[in-house]
């Protein structure tokens, strides 16, 4: 007998940019209305009326150096 073992390979493949490309810009919106709703979501630049979001994301707001009052 032979002490031979043979090992299944997986050949990894890429992912064309093409099919990466809608999921990217997607997650870079997402990303960009994050951080609209963390930084600029008050005053004269606010789309939800009242202090609501404000409130809500007033925390990370600090936590991430945008001053606020």
């Amino acid at each position: 007998m032979s002490d031979a073992v043979l090992h299944p390979t997986a050949e990894l493949t890429p992912i064309p940019l093409r099919e990466l490309l809608p999921w990217i810009v997607f997650g870079g919106l997402l990303m960009l209305l994050a951080l609209y709703f963390v930084g600029a979501e008050q005053g004269a630049t606010s789309i939800v009326p009242g202090m609501y979001v404000h409130e809500f994301v007033h925390d990370g707001r600090h936590l991430l150096g945008f001053p606020c009052h």
